[in-house]
């Protein structure tokens, strides 16, 4: 049981989703007692289920956020933050995560990855700014996700320039649309201050697919690279063996918040 654990969760009408999404906001701890006094900075990820509580999480696993966020918060690794869970949609998570169809997927037509990266930062950080005392730079401010949810926030910071200052991509669906953001990416040379790249050489236990999901996480790393993103702003982690898993993603979040926050 976590001895600080505050979990608030909020329900946000958007316009250009048309559909209501769910957030939980993470407090650090001890944080409601000086709520007004201080302001925090904040990372924002996909697929909010996943993150906290095992009741709500594919297969009951978590990325034991809060815990781990608190652990270093209380060691001093990470100033104290809010994390912000945004819930996918149950039917239309591809559609939503996606900028392009997914040729793999019969889900992922008529994909709205254009609107949802409005939503998040045309409708979601200005409610989580009203409401909550939050650094609103651009330094302080992050997003990532895992697998679709990991494509959808770097899509969204490829789309939305200077909104993040923290990015977070763990095993990316990155050969979607003929590796369309892929593509996109090598293009670009403003990118967030830090950058986390995190897979896993086992991601679904068939060897070729495998092996494209590293070689495109390794494609986008050497992007990166040319954009002259060096050790202190690019970290990259290839973990054998790991899975495609939340406790996979799990296992390489305590690096992923003490490098993006330290």
């Amino acid at each position: 049981m976590i001895r600080f654990r505050v979990l608030v969760r909020h329900d946000i009408p958007s316009l250009y989703l048309g559909v209501t999404r769910r957030i939980t906001v993470w407090l650090p701890p001890g944080s409601r007692r000086q709520l007004g006094r201080y302001r925090y900075p904040v990372l924002y990820l996909n697929d909010g289920q996943n993150l906290f509580e095992p009741e709500r999480a594919f297969a009951g696993n978590t990325w034991h956020a809060a815990e781990i966020a608190e652990a270093l918060v209380r060691r001093g690794r990470i100033p104290p933050m809010l994390l912000v869970g945004i819930d996918h949609g149950e039917v239309r998570r591809a559609r939503e995560y996606l900028p392009v169809e997914d040729e793999r997927n019969s889900f992922a037509r008529r994909p709205l990855g254009r609107e949802y990266a409005e939503f998040v930062t045309r409708e979601l950080l200005p409610f989580v700014a009203r409401n909550y005392p939050v650094l609103t730079g651009t330094a302080s401010t992050g997003f990532g996700g895992s697998s679709y949810g990991g494509l959808s926030a770097l899509y969204t910071t490829l789309v939305k320039p200077g909104v993040f200052g923290r990015l977070l991509v763990e095993s990316p669906s990155l050969y979607v649309g003929r590796s369309h953001v892929l593509r996109m990416a090598r293009r670009v040379t403003r990118w967030p201050a830090r950058v986390y790249l995190g897979v896993g050489t086992a991601e679904t236990g068939r060897a070729k697919v495998d092996e494209e999901t590293v070689k495109n996480v390794l494609v986008l790393e050497r992007a990166l690279r040319r954009a002259r993103l060096g050790p202190k702003r690019l970290r990259i982690n290839v973990q054998e063996g790991a899975s495609h898993s939340e406790s996979a993603w799990a296992s390489r979040f305590p690096e992923a918040l003490e490098f993006l926050f330290s």
